[in-house]
């Protein structure tokens, strides 16, 4: 597909989306996190690429949105303002001081109640992951509009995530992540740490000290400390995708000689490349369209976006001699899977696999996702 019908599909979505979750129109906001995320990084894209200033508006209207419903309480709970305990001119001034709620369906589970696996799925609360693609956007916002309180309002999160999240385990060792916390980061509601949430906050973190050098020192040594001797590999192709971002956004740090701890880089890669070579041996595309979830497919075709664009970082980045030959062989490899992510989002984007209830179900977050993939360069950055 070529790009100008590209943006005119991804225009057309995110208007779309726009008006359905009430960011324009007369319908009551429905914010959830992690698809607002995505949301904020396409049309701060549309707005480069069409140059039409509304798109610049919705996506600082996003913000504002999500920060006013998402740093507050629920509204069939008992408790009322800012999650983070703040008065609401303080509030106002740092709305995400107290972290930000996932947007879920169903109120968090008290403490009283017994987990169900299942139900958890659909209870508020606050998850880390979500935590930190909002802090990726905040930082755009702020490199794109040149207004340093999104950057701060960054960090604040990041503070507020870290310190809420965090735990030191009684065995010892590098601190731990709690997978899921209450709306209130008073109590994990989920003790599991998310594979790649460490991952995640370090080069998130590293990320928001490119314009802080003096902030998050700590956070960054404790994700550090955290991320060493890991595992990273995974045949999920919203996880492998990640890696692929976490990928160019490492290399890009790496060449403004940002102190990223050595071998990193190749061990996601390598990692990012089986899990890729995995999913791709399955042939996925033979799988009925009910035991398919779109938005976890689109996050591999955004993230071999992101494999497209590492090469140029890794000329301006100094590796091992050793590291560079496993880099040149490991690009190579993600390079013979280009063609996937053009056929996952030509799929996606025919109207017939847009009325099955898998689409329907995830409308919101696929319907986002599929835009990020069709103009990646907002989520993916400069």
């Amino acid at each position: 597909m070529k790009q100008d019908r590209k943006v005119a599909c991804a225009v057309e979505i995110m208007n779309e989306f726009a008006k359905n979750t009430g960011l324009t129109g007369d319908c009551e906001p429905r914010r959830y996190l992690w698809t607002d995320a995505f949301a904020v990084c396409n049309f701060l894209e549309l707005h480069e690429r069409t140059g039409q200033e509304i798109y610049r508006t919705l996506a600082l209207r996003l913000v504002d949105q999500v920060h006013q419903v998402l740093g507050r309480h629920r509204d069939d709970d008992a408790r009322s303002g800012w999650i983070s305990g703040l008065q609401e001119a303080e509030g106002s001034a740092h709305p995400t001081m107290g972290g930000l709620r996932i947007g879920k369906k169903l109120p968090e589970r008290r403490p009283e109640e017994a987990s169900d696996r299942q139900l958890e799925w659909e209870q508020d609360g606050q998850y880390f992951h979500y935590l930190t693609k909002w802090m990726h956007a905040l930082h755009l916002v702020s490199l794109k509009t040149g207004e340093e309180v999104y950057d701060r309002w960054a960090r604040e999160l990041a503070q507020a995530a870290h310190a809420g999240f965090t735990y030191q385990p009684s065995y010892g060792g590098p601190k731990q992540l709690y997978w899921k916390m209450s709306i209130d980061l008073s109590h994990p509601l989920v003790f599991a740490m998310g594979h790649h949430d460490p991952l995640d906050a370090y080069v998130i973190y590293l990320e928001l000290q490119s314009t802080a050098p003096a902030e998050l020192e700590r956070e960054v040594l404790e994700m550090q400390d955290l991320c060493r001797d890991r595992d990273w590999t995974t045949d999920d192709p919203l996880g492998f995708g990640g890696l692929l971002c976490d990928g160019l956004w490492l290399a890009r740090l790496m060449s403004g000689n940002s102190p990223v701890f050595q071998g990193l880089l190749v061990q996601l890669l390598v990692a990012a490349t089986e899990g890729l070579d995995q999913y791709a041996s399955r042939n996925p595309f033979h799988y009925p369209i009910g035991y398919r979830l779109a938005f976890r497919e689109l996050g591999a075709s955004i993230g071999l976006h992101a494999q497209a664009r590492l090469k140029e970082y890794l000329r301006h980045t100094a590796v091992a001699p050793e590291q560079a030959d496993i880099l040149e062989q490991v690009l190579d490899k993600l390079s013979a899977h280009q063609k996937l992510g053009s056929r996952i989002e030509e799929f996606w984007l025919g109207e017939e696999n847009q009325r099955t209830s898998g689409w329907i179900s995830h409308r919101d977050i696929n319907m986002v996702m599929l835009a990020t993939s069709l103009v990646p360069d907002g989520f993916l950055g400069p």
